[in-house]
């Protein structure tokens, strides 16, 4: 089985310009993110996909593997089906190329997953962690899901899911972490499906998915990952660093 991570690098971001060629401790945000992928040692290659050149140039330069993408693209998805669809590959991790800060032992949980699915009923699996304070569940930026008794996904939304309008039930609210492990059909299938009423609405491509009837594993992980979505974002993980 033939497994490769996939980074899609946009230049734009509505909330944080060039987010990703921003300093981190004397490298871009892009480049930390490609060398925790490599380092991992997860993977049988890694690559960078950018609709810019700064962002292609700033990979290659440094010895890494990065592809321009050919079309404009509305989604990471759609950027990476482009880049692998005449790949011998069998699985595709989208690691996201703004959270360089990449947990090994939840991508072997997602890894894993494939290894253990023996039946091929498993069209992507990606992860989930608990959150517990209520600005966390609040906030439209951290995107929750909700899961079936198998830990498939049933939806996701940037709203409060599920709506608490009973209290003390039991409900855990789960953070979907954008790190996904695909099949490569299904991230083929994606590139040919269009975007239906409620991935536009939400702006959440995973949705389409769920639209069309694919299958999502979510597995739950312990660790918070680490997204640079603003500027504080990205004084916090200069802090870390």
């Amino acid at each position: 089985m033939k497994i490769i991570a996939v980074i899609p690098a946009r230049y734009a971001s509505r909330r944080f310009p060039a987010k990703l060629m921003q300093d981190l401790g004397g490298k871009t945000v892009i480049l930390r993110t490609y060398e925790a992928a490599l380092q991992s040692y997860l993977f049988d290659d890694v690559f960078v996909v950018t609709d810019s050149d700064l962002i292609y140039n700033e990979i290659v330069s440094n010895g890494g593997k990065a592809i321009i993408s050919i079309k404009e693209h509305e989604s990471g998805s759609d950027r990476i089906a482009e880049a692998i669809e005449n790949m011998d590959v069998d699985i595709v991790v989208n690691v996201q190329g703004d959270e360089p800060f990449i947990n090994n032992e939840a991508l072997e949980k997602l890894i894993e997953v494939y290894k253990n699915d023996t039946e091929k009923k498993v069209d992507l699996a990606s992860l989930m962690c608990e959150i517990t304070k209520e600005e966390e569940i609040n906030n439209p930026n951290n995107v929750k899901v909700v899961v079936d008794q198998n830990g498939f996904a049933l939806y996701f939304s940037r709203s409060v899911i599920p709506y608490p309008r009973e209290k003390n039930v039991g409900v855990r609210y789960m953070h979907h972490i954008g790190i996904y492990a695909y099949r490569k059909q299904a991230l083929l299938d994606f590139y040919s499906l269009p975007m239906m009423s409620l991935e536009a609405s939400e702006k959440l491509e995973q949705l389409r998915y769920l639209e069309f009837g694919k299958r999502i594993q979510m597995v739950e992980t312990a660790d918070k990952s680490i997204g640079i979505d603003t500027p504080e974002d990205l004084e916090k993980a200069r802090r870390i660093l």
